[in-house]
Parts: C-alpha cells; structure tokens; sequence
C-alpha cells in the first residue's frame, strides 16, 4: 500500500506524467463501454425480464449485471492496478485507481424501449476524477473526458449555454416519489412549477450522466437532480467541466460539505455563458431544507 500512495504522490508531481495517464485511463474506459455495445444493443427492445431493487421505480435487469461484470473484466485486464464501484456488484479490487461504473444508466429507459441510456465510466485517483466516459449506444455517441480536454466522437467538445433562462431547455427529473417523501407533495410540486414557468422548456428524460453529458455539448442549457450516486454523475463531472460548464454539488444534508463533487447527491449542471437564477435559488434552497432536516 506504501508503494501504492507513493506512486500516486509521484504522478501527482508530475504534471506531464499525469496527463499521459489519464489519457491511458479514458482509452480503457472507451474500449470498456464498447465492449458492451452489441449486447445491450441486441437486447434493448426485446422481450426482457425486469426485476426491481429499492421499489418499484428502481428497476434492474440481468443486461445491467452483464454489462458490469464484461466492463470489469476489461478494465482488470488492462488496468491491474484497479478498484470498482459498480451499481449493482458493489465494491470490488484494491487497486490505487477507483473507478465508478454504471453499466446502464436509464435502465428505465432501457427496459421500456425508450433510447435515452448510457453507459458510465470514471477514473478516480486521490478523490479526483481523472478519466471519464458516457457513452450513448443507440446513437453511438462517445461523450470523455482526460485532464485536458472533453470529445464527442475523439473530436474537443466546447459547452454553450443561453444566458437567458427563460430561452433556456433545463433537465431534470424532480420531483419524482422519493421527492413527495422528503420534501412534501405540495412543496416539491411547487418548485416544479417554478421551474416550468420560468425556462422555456423542461425535459424528464431519465438518465442523469446523459443528460449532463448534454449539457457539455451544448445540445441543452441545464441539467439538475436530486438523487443521484457517484457512479451516475462522475464521468459526466469531467466532461462537462472540461467542456467549459459548470458543476455545483449539492449535499442535501447526506455528505460532508467537504465531499468531492461526484459523491454529492444533488447537483446543478450548466452550460457555459448560463446565469440562471431562479434554478440555482430553487436546487439551493431544496438542499438547504433537507440539510435541515438532516441535522434535527
């Protein structure tokens, strides 16, 4: 373990060195979320079985659990020095770089039919994020990220957002029934409306990491949710701040205030050139309350 932390403080003085590194990384996560391609293609919109998890809005399928272990199995094989945090594995490994994969992000989506799912790849070394990967199957659209850049396709992405909010297209999936629960039907109904009336248009389209990854390519202004886990939004932190957007994490009273961006529950994903307001005010504001409500 000594040698381990010792290399990593290494790389971490070397600039040069760590650029080459994670440019290494995204290629592995690349080759991981292609390898999974076919299959997930080839079952998308087929006759699936679907279970479910926490309730019966967090649904799972045998894809899901296929699809981790084939990522892990490559990742292994090319990255020896390697841990995991899967969605539905868990943690497995003791390698000095953590990565965090969701092998469908939208699984909703992806038992319905509904071609809004990614996969999710991060790297992560010292608590920072320093590979990532969402990749979009259906459309086949590879959203990255190293310590330099974010690519669409191997080509640099540039974030561009309209700084009016009401001519802007924000994302979100609030509230959904956790929210009801923890922030009162009456209350999170009315944030929505909020925000209804305020941006031009608001989309529920159900996967966070692609929605973010979205964001970073300019194809919409913001994205922001409630409920989110590391492995959903730690490649998409990358992109979008590498794309020139911004990210603000949001505790909601869950994690220390101190926490890395990826391991907040909540966030708020914006293009670059937004001034949004009323969005900020809202996702603060829910934050706050239930942050409030953590600590009684």
């Amino acid at each position: 373990m000594e040698k381990c932390l010792s290399a990593a403080t290494s790389l971490a003085a070397d600039p040069e060195r760590r650029l080459e590194r994670s440019k290494r990384l995204v290629e592995i996560a690349r080759g991981a979320a292609s390898e999974v391609r076919a299959p997930l293609l080839k079952a998308f919109r087929s006759d699936m079985v679907v279970d479910y998890k926490r309730d019966l809005h967090d649904v799972v399928t045998i894809h899901d659990k296929c699809a981790e272990a084939t990522i892990r199995d490559f990742i292994f094989a090319h990255e020896a020095n390697s841990a995991m945090l899967g969605e539905e594995g868990g943690q497995v490994g003791e390698g000095d770089i953590q990565w965090y994969v969701d092998p469908i992000d939208g699984t909703s989506n992806f038992a319905s039919g509904l071609a809004f799912w990614c996969v999710s790849i991060a790297a992560v070394e010292q608590g920072e994020v320093i590979a990532g990967v969402v990749y979009d199957p259906v459309a086949d659209l590879m959203f990255s990220a190293d310590l330099e850049h974010a690519y669409l396709n191997g080509e640099v992405i540039s974030s561009q957002a309209v700084d009016d909010e009401s001519r802007a297209t924000l994302i979100t999936g609030y509230p959904v029934s956790r929210d009801f629960r923890l922030d009162g039907r009456e209350a999170a109904l009315a944030n929505l409306c909020e925000l209804v009336e305020t941006f031009s248009t608001l989309r529920r389209p159900g996967s966070a990491a692609l929605s973010i990854a979205h964001v970073a390519a300019g194809w919409a202004d913001a994205a922001t949710g409630f409920g989110v886990n590391s492995w959903d939004v730690a490649a998409a932190t990358l992109i979008l701040k590498n794309a020139g957007g911004h990210y603000e994490p949001l505790t909601l009273g869950k994690v220390p205030a101190d926490a890395p961006d990826f391991m907040c529950p909540g966030y708020i994903a914006t293009g670059a050139g937004a001034n949004y307001p009323t969005l900020q005010r809202v996702a603060r504001a829910i934050s706050a309350t239930r942050i409030a409500a953590a600590t009684n």
